[in-house]
């Protein structure tokens, strides 16, 4: 006769008893390093913020600067250039700015220049001649040092290409009824920033003893530090009248 199912159970040996599982309990070692692992996690995040925030910020000072700078100091110059032609001939005051840079080696573009050295004037975007430690003189003075800074990056960089600039090239200075002429006779590529001498009316550093019409442009440098001066001097070689269509002089054609 066939067993049946319960026959077959019942000839066989009880399961013995399921116990309960139990979770498995870290050891000491176990979670000293996953607190560590957390901790790297955590410090690499906030690297990537940290690495995101510096260089949202270098775009910001070389380049958001920039627009910004380029902006107002066309709109400043279409001031002073309106100004000009609503007054017609003569000198303008220093207020509203004294006339246009225009330096071939560093591109086709002209530079504002206003009365300061400031950075609530540079950041404009614009050049501007010195009032102290050591006054400038003017283009139209019978002799000085026509002495300017500008920003050499960040907030229109009007300098940026000044190490571009060599022995003989030419610069020139716009003002409302004069061209006047300058030719760069002497480079000096690091100084200390401290060194105010080279702002002086007969700037000796540069080789010259006697008294002349010198201009000097400075900026900072190496490039995106402040750590040095780059000076760049100049001897007016000669001025031309503007003309009515403001025809500027063979240097600039």
């Amino acid at each position: 006769m066939a067993r049946t199912d319960d026959d077959q159970r019942q000839g066989q040996d009880p399961a013995p008893p399921t116990q309960p599982t139990q979770p498995a309990q870290p050891t000491r070692g176990s979670s000293g390093r996953g607190r560590i692992a957390a901790a790297i996690g955590v410090l690499g995040e906030l690297l990537i913020t940290a690495g995101l925030i510096l260089a949202l910020f270098v775009a910001y000072s070389l380049w958001w600067t920039n627009v910004l700078a380029d902006r107002e100091a066309k709109k400043q110059g279409d001031q002073v250039r309106k100004h000009w032609a609503d007054r017609g001939p003569g000198r303008l005051d220093t207020r509203d700015g004294i006339g246009f840079l225009h330096v071939p080696a560093m591109g086709d573009g002209e530079v504002l220049v206003k009365k300061g050295t400031s950075a609530k004037i540079l950041n404009n975007g614009v050049a501007g001649y010195y009032t102290e430690p050591v006054k400038s003189a003017m283009p139209w003075d019978k002799k000085g040092n026509f002495s300017l800074a500008a920003h050499r990056d960040g907030h229109g960089a009007k300098f940026h290409g000044i190490d571009k600039i060599h022995d003989g090239d030419p610069v020139v200075f716009e003002t409302r009824d004069t061209w006047y002429v300058y030719k760069v006779y002497e480079t000096l590529p690091e100084t200390s920033k401290f060194n105010v001498d080279v702002l002086n009316a007969v700037p000796k550093e540069s080789g010259r003893k006697k008294a002349g019409r010198y201009i000097t442009l400075s900026t900072c440098t190496p490039v995106f530090t402040s750590q040095y001066r780059y000076v760049v001097w100049g001897e007016l070689v000669r001025t031309e009248k503007v003309d009515a269509d403001r025809t500027p002089p063979e240097e600039l054609r």
